[in-house]
């Protein structure tokens, strides 16, 4: 492998790690929010969080230039007031890979949280605990097969991301070409035996998380 090809490896599971790091904590947050209470536009809220899971790759990354372009609702002060801008950096592609990881765990916490015995809960009250102690000593531990599931098909999603990353991050050699980009960057000029090696590491480890993720599923029922 070539300094090109490591990069790209080393770019992938930084931007996968960190992306995966936040999608836990804001992941779990909404999927405990989506489970336990109730209020109106509770399922419209479920439905916006789930759309990058069903919309084209490019969408997302068309919506995230919107929101974070130098010119977007959001990235223009961004600019403003530091003169950075998270476009064009891997910065970006760990924007993108959250935003297309995050469905994945907080629909599969969701369903551990709803899963946890209620009666389990209202003892916790019963007894005094907070909703915080209870959180942390009894929803949490009972359904932490449900998370770790959801972590390992986040850090799958994030660590595959194409389609939003390349419109968020591009593809500048040594600065943003993640492995799904170096892949497609060979095959477009024809470097298939690289390409190959690279297509059969990534087919690899996706099948080793989606069997790890599996794993942890099975014990959940």
């Amino acid at each position: 492998m070539d300094d090109t090809v490591l990069f790209s490896l080393r770019l992938s599971f930084q931007v996968a790690v960190i992306a995966t790091f936040f999608v836990a904590i804001v992941g779990i947050c909404i999927a405990y929010i989506l489970s336990r209470a109730d209020f109106r536009g509770k399922e419209l809220l479920d439905i916006l969080f789930t759309l990058p899971l069903v919309l084209p790759p490019t969408v997302v990354g068309y919506y995230l230039i919107i929101l974070f372009g130098r010119n977007g609702y959001l990235g223009k002060y961004l600019h403003e007031f530091t003169g950075w801008s998270i476009m064009f950096t891997w910065y970006g592609a760990a924007l993108a890979s959250f935003v297309v990881a995050l469905p994945l765990m907080i629909k599969t916490t969701r369903a551990s949280f709803e899963s946890v015995d209620k009666s389990l809960v209202d003892a916790s009250y019963t007894l005094g605990h907070s909703e915080l102690k209870t959180v942390l000593k009894v929803v949490l531990p009972l359904s932490k097969k449900g998370i770790i599931a959801g972590i390992v098909l986040s850090f799958a999603r994030a660590l595959g991301e194409f389609g939003a990353t390349l419109m968020v991050a591009g593809n500048i050699p040594g600065k943003t070409n993640t492995m799904t980009l170096t892949i497609y960057s060979m095959a477009n000029s024809g470097e298939w035996m690289k390409a190959n090696v690279l297509v059969l590491f990534f087919t690899f480890t996706s099948g080793a998380f989606l069997y790890i993720a599996n794993r942890f599923s099975k014990r959940m029922v």
